[in-house]
């Protein structure tokens, strides 16, 4: 087992489009186990390479019971849109209602380097839009309408652990939703 630290708010590699992976070898291997221990560890949703700092196309999730890990996904999504609580293992403690399409159809490749697709609603469709956007350096925030960004970028400056040095998460910000990306 190999939790990492969770990268919050603030952290630049949040921020910055994450790298295709090409080499489909131990290394990646590792980072999927390390990114699956460090979600259940949380405990949350989903978790992408970059909110453990790694700046690669990989995620994994945990969504009603089911298991799973995604690299170098490419979305198809519905026309028919979803608007539910979404909260961010990188932004402890807050939770708002995004946007985001009713059904999602996954495309990529597993750890070994073999052709997936994944196909999902509700909360897996929210999840593996939510990590897909970590990927590309976009936070749930970001897609939050004008008053309820405002909202949440305050309560982000307002929170605990917003500007700390080495800051992580141990504990699931979102106990009370069970959301946490």
């Amino acid at each position: 087992m190999a939790i990492q630290p969770i990268r919050l708010f603030g952290d630049p590699v949040l921020r910055k489009p994450a790298t295709e992976v090409v080499d489909f070898d131990k290394e990646l291997r590792k980072l999927v186990e390390d990114l699956t221990d460090t979600m259940l560890d949380a405990p949350g949703a989903g978790l992408a390479a970059p909110q453990i700092g790694v700046g690669l196309r990989a995620f994994t999730w945990y969504v009603d019971g089911e298991l799973g890990h995604l690299v170098n996904p490419v979305l198809d999504l519905s026309e028919e849109c979803q608007d539910g609580p979404e909260g961010c293992l990188s932004i402890p403690d807050l939770a708002f209602d995004t946007k985001r399409a009713l059904h999602v159809v996954a495309r990529g490749f597993n750890m070994y380097g073999d052709p997936v697709t994944i196909e999902g609603s509700e909360l897996l469709a929210r999840a593996i839009q939510h990590e897909t956007d970590h990927l590309d350096g976009i936070l749930f925030v970001d897609r939050l309408d004008g008053d309820a960004r405002k909202a949440a970028m305050k309560a982000i400056r307002e929170s605990d652990w917003f500007g700390l040095e080495k800051p992580t998460v141990k504990v699931s910000p979102h106990a009370t939703n069970g959301f946490g990306f």
